[in-house]
């Protein structure tokens, strides 16, 4: 049998975007000789569509959509997609749903399996919508017999694995239909839950960006001695058809985690700006390491046509600093402007007086008039406004509210401040495209004469990480809490990251 993988993304809510896609991606595998098209779960609805689930006209579109998925597909091979019903169990408090996989073969849906593992923990909250459904059966498809299985359920333990139940009912093939976040190391487990079925096994999984979660393919079949006979892009999409009783198809050498990590940002950045219709963005670029960072991530997701950098020189900043952000901006092609704080600075001291004499409040000022500069740039030319703060400052609280922690999208919030400087010598392994003067200099807010960050980076950024994955506080972390509920949208990258995996009370003792 010719099996084609089509790894695609889809959008929360663009039920008539994601059939075309759909379409587009079965109509390509099928002119390539498949027999039977599987596509990611969740593929009709979008990836993470969260509580509009709560609404009962989507659900009713969502089944005019998959309806319609299978009535223009008619003339081709079956398909495996990824969409809602109803559960036939919904409640006052509860919609009752099953996430699904269903079978669409000459313009029918012919076999409904539903998810029976749901989870429950980091950033999912399958059951706020979802119900378990009942154990399942193999079907006849194309020549097999098939077990369906969504996500969680080929990462259930052993004694309750549906695999299990499936293979003993005669399962010759196990297809997972997934929409699975990245983060690192999430692969490896896959691999090995789908290695101890002990049969051919094939994971489809989404490729695309909702909010601050990526989902990153690398789709892949196991034959049936474990070993992975094809494996799909990271962080792309793509199609392949591959034929299961044929050879080995080429599977590419493991990504460095520099590299992996980097094209989950780049996807991320493209995802959220292009998904809110957004033509550019705007940054402020201080000739620090995280401006420096974030700019040649938007340059390389976007293009540098679609990135404006700002440079804000206040009474405080070195003529370098300066000098390397527009260095930084001409080799990478973006548009680059330089705006001086020293005269809204003056006014605002003069109107505050002895408000802002000194201390704190003084630099805060600074921070806040930086950010009316870059708010009112992306309010005159549009776009979205990136934030650059790292995860390290995030959890200390080194950052000023309405200041430099503002902006819609956080590309490096779960990055620690040693990671952003690790990925930033990673970027410059061809060549200096990050200036010299920004990768060595010690990192500063310039915000006072002759200022630097009071902190050993190198000893305290894995020490906060290693509370944040552990689902732990310390005083710091407990202290900024307020900050990061007020924060943009963090694209997370590990197990941990601050955001909707992470939900932690502002008021506690």
């Amino acid at each position: 049998m010719k099996l084609g993988l089509v790894q695609i993304g889809s959008i929360a809510g663009d039920l008539e975007g994601n059939v075309d896609r759909c379409l587009a991606g079965a109509r390509e595998a099928a002119a390539d000789g498949a027999d039977l098209i599987v596509l990611p779960a969740m593929a009709v609805p979008g990836s993470m569509p969260r509580d509009i689930l709560l609404d009962e006209t989507f659900i009713e579109a969502v089944r005019e959509a998959t309806e319609d998925l299978a009535e223009r597909t008619r003339d081709l091979p079956p398909i495996i997609v990824g969409t809602v019903v109803p559960g036939g169990r919904e409640t006052l408090d509860h919609p009752g749903l099953l996430r699904v996989a269903v079978v669409l073969d000459k313009g029918e849906i012919t076999a409904v399996v539903g998810q029976q593992r749901l989870a429950s923990q980091d950033v999912f909250f399958e059951r706020r919508w979802f119900v378990p459904d009942g154990p399942s059966r193999p079907l006849d498809i194309a020549g097999y017999k098939v077990g369906l299985l969504l996500d969680n359920d080929l990462l259930a333990d052993k004694a309750e694995n549906p695999a299990a139940h499936l293979i003993g009912r005669g399962a010759e093939l196990l297809i997972c239909l997934a929409a699975s976040p990245y983060r690192r190391g999430t692969g490896a487990v896959q691999l090995e839950r789908a290695a101890a079925s002990g049969v051919p096994t094939v994971v489809i999984n989404s490729c695309g960006a909702a909010d601050d979660l990526v989902f990153d393919g690398r789709s892949f079949i196991l034959g049936r001695e474990g070993k992975v006979t094809a494996q799909l892009a990271h962080c792309r999409e793509e199609i392949l058809v591959v034929d299961l009783e044929g050879g080995l198809s080429p599977v590419g050498e493991p990504l460095d985690w520099e590299e992996e990590v980097w094209e989950a940002l780049k996807l991320g950045v493209h995802g959220f700006v292009d998904g809110n219709g957004m033509d550019r963005v705007v940054l402020g670029l201080s000739g620090g390491i995280d401006s420096a960072l974030t700019a040649v991530l938007a340059c390389e997701a976007l293009g540098a046509g679609r990135v404006t950098a700002i440079a804000i020189p206040s009474r405080f900043t070195d003529e370098r600093s300066t000098t390397s952000a527009r260095q930084l901006a001409d080799t990478l092609g973006m548009r680059f402007e330089v705006v001086e704080l020293d005269l809204l600075h003056q006014a605002a001291e003069s109107a505050l007086g002895a408000l802002v004499d000194g201390g704190v409040g003084a630099e805060n000022l600074q921070a806040r008039l930086r950010m009316l500069i870059l708010t009112t740039w992306v309010n005159r030319f549009g776009g979205l406004l990136l934030n650059t703060s790292n995860k390290t400052e995030l959890s200390l609280g080194y950052g000023t509210l309405y200041g430099d922690l503002a902006g819609s999208l956080s590309p490096l919030g779960d990055l620690t401040k040693t990671e952003v400087y690790a990925l930033a010598r990673w970027v410059n392994r061809a060549g200096d495209v990050i200036p010299a003067f920004i990768l060595e200099r010690s990192p500063t807010a310039e915000l006072k004469e002759n200022q630097v960050d009071p902190f050993d980076y190198e000893q305290l950024a894995p020490t906060l990480e290693a509370l944040v994955q552990g689902n732990q506080s310390n005083e710091a972390l407990r202290r900024s809490e307020h900050k990061r509920q007020h924060h943009g949208v963090i694209l997370k990258v590990s197990a941990k990251a601050f955001g909707s995996g992470r939900m932690m009370p502002i008021t506690r003792r």
